[in-house]
């Protein structure tokens, strides 16, 4: 009806849902304590097979049989864990900046990896921060999802991509990020390389979307200067987050990028940030209009949004200078 999979992934009921600090599954294995998902003293960044992957490689069949309404097909596919730092508190604002690099240059190594086999068609390189979007386990990392096949989200984007080239001979995305510089009103950091702003029909009140500014397509097409610059405004766009209310801001971060293989070169890359916050202490919640209509409702402009993130950016830029 909706042309839609939806994955039945009843195992992960069983997944560890917030233990105390002294049990954390993420943390290094120590001398004398128990057994981790890492069996190290120490480490950089650890990347491992979820063990309540909602994707495996080898799938059992489906629970109930296939019909000409109701599909059903092997859950196939790959899902990943990619742990940030072996300290058990921290984020993306408070790594070094050289740890954000090497992690950007994993995410580049896993979606080549992942890319090479032929049964994969989208990577889904994403976080999830905060209790607030269901987060069972708060030690710093991310997941890397890999689909067998183009999920609805990303078909979409390149669907209008496909239909703007075929309309207009240009990148729809290119287009938009030279919209967005033009105007500069919704704009909250950028360097060399990279740009984020306020989306101008942002569907939650502090959405940040992080572009290239030249096309391309993955992160397998970024220089190595690139991947520094990404690096850089990752760290800073979460500390401006985290400085808005002086508290670790949640979110869900998700890369959106296409693989070549089966795409046409016409995405483009970026990282979209969704916080369920609309203000301090206040969430925004998916109600009747949103979940049932598919509509999203703000109640704010982003205009002003931007401009609030934007001071809070710049505030931790002089707090910088001063410490230099």
């Amino acid at each position: 009806m909706r042309r839609e999979w939806v994955i039945i992934a009843s195992q992960r009921m069983e997944r560890t849902f917030l233990p105390p600090k002294d049990y954390c599954p993420l943390c290094p294995t120590r001398p004398g304590g128990f057994e981790t998902e890492i069996p190290r003293r120490d480490f950089e960044i650890v990347v491992f097979e979820n063990r309540f992957p909602s994707l495996q490689p080898l799938p059992p069949e489906p629970a109930v049989e296939s019909t000409a309404l109701n599909l059903a097909k092997p859950a196939c596919g790959l899902c990943e864990v990619v742990v940030y730092t072996p300290e058990h508190e921290g984020s993306l604002a408070t790594l070094s900046l050289d740890r954000v690099k090497q992690l950007v240059r994993v995410w580049r190594e896993r979606t080549q990896d992942l890319a090479a086999r032929d049964e994969i068609k989208y990577i889904l390189i994403f976080e999830n921060r905060g209790a607030e979007v269901g987060v069972t386990l708060h030690h710093p990392h991310g997941q890397i999802y890999a689909f067998p096949y183009i999920p609805p989200v990303a078909q979409r984007e390149i669907c209008s991509a496909r239909e703007y080239y075929t309309n207009h001979g240009r990148c729809l995305f290119c287009d938009l990020v030279g919209e967005e510089i033009k105007d500069s009103r919704r704009v909250v950091m950028e360097n060399g390389s990279f740009i984020a702003f306020v989306p101008f029909a942002a569907r939650y009140p502090y959405e940040l979307h992080l572009y290239c500014k030249r096309h391309c397509s993955s992160l397998t097409e970024l220089t190595e200067e690139e991947m520094d610059r990404l690096a850089e405004l990752l760290r800073n766009l979460v500390g401006c987050y985290d400085r808005l209310f002086n508290a670790p801001f949640p979110y869900i971060m998700v890369l959106h990028q296409e693989l070549l293989k089966e795409g046409k070169g016409l995405g483009h890359l970026h990282f979209e940030f969704y916080p369920p916050l609309r203000d301090r202490g206040k969430l925004k919640y998916l109600a009747g209009c949103e979940q049932g209509a598919g509509t999203f409702i703000n109640d704010s402009l982003p205009e002003e949004k931007a401009a609030l993130l934007r001071e809070s950016y710049l505030a931790g830029e002089a707090e910088k200078n001063k410490r230099v």
